[in-house]
């Protein structure tokens, strides 16, 4: 199923090179020898690869064999004038300082047929003024608000979320453009350009020039239902099909306070509460979403809440559930969210809506510039009498922990938020948390700045790999605090009477997260959390939050390790008594595995299966504060 996003094509392998001394290419059929003579393959790259949705194309592709051009470096402005109009050996391959990658520079591109294909320098620091390639309005026409639903909010009339959207990674463009993350291969090709291809004293350059070659084809074209369309026929009259398009797809993750039956409905007159967040992000290049403010901060604030809660002596006798949920797609309009109301609405989920108490976002929240954690709230669904009373004790909920909870201004709107998917369907009471009272605190909103970095994680210099793991940043201390605040509302929507003072989430747990989710993953906590054939989840480059197209993306499977490693608690059982909990010789011992995942953008699937670990020798079921 396309939802939004709907179908990213991915076509050929998308390899980056150099040719040297030669003014055209001829591909690669080449022997090894003269091959290694004529291309400098770079291997540290990102194509802009492109994407479908219900009614367009939008982002990049090469042809066929790929585009070759002869390599002009633009580093100001005024250098574009050559590859526009000056220059003789048109088409040309720019290479472009990662500050000058604007709208406004990639639209005077665009519209030139001079050009052949853009290669972007990652800047380093990143761009003082910002940098953000997503919309001003995020997934607008995809949330709540319309002409039918609080007009006066719609299309961000209200609030603009993301001023600094500039809306690159949503056009469509002819020629290929790659992302250079290595400096040293930025330099190599610039070196190439300075020794044949910089005019020398107002003199044209003569052949031998440096060229380069981008190959990055998609076959997909025009939109979703095309492509579909297309790769349906091919499957139906091909003796070997071609896949010309692949759907967005991924899985949601979710667990649940107290044991629930998966298999069946609970009953209509339970209530749970949602803590949602989203764990995947997106940027102008492909698979490089480091999300740091935009969803990791969220997601592992959200997981150190669930520890927290969990440590709770009487957790299991609260009168109300809390469901964990995090939601896979949301960058593309709302694609999780929207397969799990759909699933409620269909009877396809254990969960009814009927059965959401309220429902608590946690939306970015690494950027307060003081105590104070905003809550945003639907002023449409509080003008309902029943809704209004629920949301002020969820506005007035705030438990210490050096955070304090400040509601906006009740006219204003939701900003960009998986709750307001569950409100289309349903007038649920709810609040979004967030480090913003209006606009994004994020200058680097869905790009490939909005790294460790940009959420001030710092380090002492000097620290091993095992020290950094363990070491409690700032910004680990001050995620936990709101985790500890989460936490013990979470305890008191519930219906949880106790002393919340105990509640307390733990920097250490929090900063082990980040380092795993934002530097690497590759690290010995993750590894003694997942199970042995899946090691292959884990490396030594920066971790992407990218939603992946035709498997799970590492993200999805780690936050499903990791929130089973937080939330349950492990029992001397064998693998056949997990499995097996009817055969377990102790009866009184309950084993309901209940930590699932639910696929995301295929409505035809469905998977609830549990999640199993092995560790020291005892097959463990991680479902559970009863079984791990």
């Amino acid at each position: 199923h396309n939802t939004g996003g709907g179908g990213i094509t991915w076509g050929g392998c998308g390899l980056l090179f150099i040719l040297n001394f030669v003014s055209f290419s001829s591909g690669f059929c080449w022997a090894n020898s003269v091959e290694r003579k004529i291309y400098i393959p770079l291997n540290k790259t990102a194509p802009c690869v492109r994407l479908l949705n219900a009614t367009h194309q939008i982002g990049c592709q090469s042809s066929m064999s790929g585009d070759t051009g002869v390599i002009h470096v633009v580093e100001k402005e005024q250098d574009l004038k050559w590859v526009l109009t000056d220059g003789p050996h048109p088409p040309y391959m720019v290479l472009l300082e990662g500050e000058l990658f604007t709208r406004e520079l990639m639209l005077q591109l665009k519209g030139s047929s001079r050009i052949s294909g853009l290669a972007v320098a990652i800047s380093k620091p990143s761009p003082a003024q910002g940098f953000s390639p997503g919309l001003k309005c995020p997934n607008d026409g995809f949330g709540v608000y319309s002409n039918n639903y609080g007009p006066q909010y719609a299309h961000c009339n209200w609030t603009v979320w993301n001023p600094l959207g500039n809306g690159l990674a949503y056009e469509d463009f002819n020629f290929p453009i790659f992302l250079l993350e290595d400096a040293n291969e930025t330099q190599v090709i610039k070196q190439c350009y300075q020794d044949h291809n910089l005019p020398q004293n107002g003199s044209v350059p003569e052949y031998p020039l440096c060229a380069m070659q981008l190959f990055a084809h998609m076959h997909a074209v025009t939109n979703t239902v095309t492509c579909m369309r297309r790769s349906s026929l091919q499957t139906a009259f091909s003796l070997n099909p071609e896949e010309v398009c692949d759907a967005l797809s991924d899985y949601n993750v979710w667990s649940t306070l107290k044991p629930i039956n998966t298999s069946s409905k609970i009953d209509p007159m339970d209530e749970v509460i949602i803590v949602a967040t989203r764990i995947d992000s997106h940027s102008f290049f492909w698979n490089v979403a480091p999300g740091a403010e935009s969803a990791v901060a969220s997601f592992v604030t959200h997981l150190a809440a669930a520890e927290a809660l969990h440590k709770v002596p009487d957790v299991q006798k609260l009168p109300r559930n809390i469901m964990f949920t995090f939601f896979q797609g949301e960058t593309f309009d709302y694609i999780g969210s929207s397969r799990m109301v759909y699933d409620m609405q269909m009877d396809k989920f254990p969960i009814r809506l009927d059965n959401i108490h309220s429902f608590l976002e946690l939306s970015q929240v690494a950027l307060r510039n003081s105590s104070v954690l905003w809550v945003h709230t639907d002023p449409v669904s509080r003008r309902n009498e029943s809704i209004q009373p629920q949301v002020m004790k969820l506005s007035l909920l705030s438990m210490g922990a050096n955070v304090t909870l400040q509601e906006v201004s009740q006219s204003q709107p939701l900003p960009p938020s998986s709750f307001q998917r569950f409100l289309r369907a349903k007038q649920i009471p709810g609040v979004v948390l967030a480090d913003h009272r209006t606009s994004f605190q994020n200058r680097y909103y869905q790009s490939m700045y909005d790294t460790a970095e940009n959420i001030l994680m710092k380090y002492p210099e000097g620290l091993s790999p095992e020290e950094t793991l363990d070491y409690v940043t700032d910004t680990a201390k001050s995620l936990a605090e709101v985790a500890t605040v989460v936490a013990r509302a979470l305890y008191q929507l519930a219906g949880g009477t106790g002393n919340t003072s105990a509640i307390q989430a733990d920097p250490r747990m929090v900063s082990r997260m980040l380092y795993g989710f934002l530097i690497k993953t590759n690290n010995s906590w993750f590894q003694s959390i997942i199970k042995q054939d899946l090691k292959g989840l884990l490396g030594d480059e920066l971790p992407q939050h990218y939603i992946a197209v035709t498997t799970l993306v590492n993200t999805t499977q780690l936050v499903q390790y990791v929130l089973a490693n937080l939330t349950g608690t492990v029992v001397n059982f064998t693998k056949e008594e997990c499995l097996n909990p009817e055969k377990t010789p102790n009866p009184e011992k309950e084993v309901s595995c209940h930590l699932s995942t639910t696929k995301v953008g295929d409505r035809n699937r469905n998977a609830g299966t549990p999640f199993l670990r092995l560790q020291d020798g005892l097959f463990l079921c991680s479902c559970s504060s009863r079984c791990s």
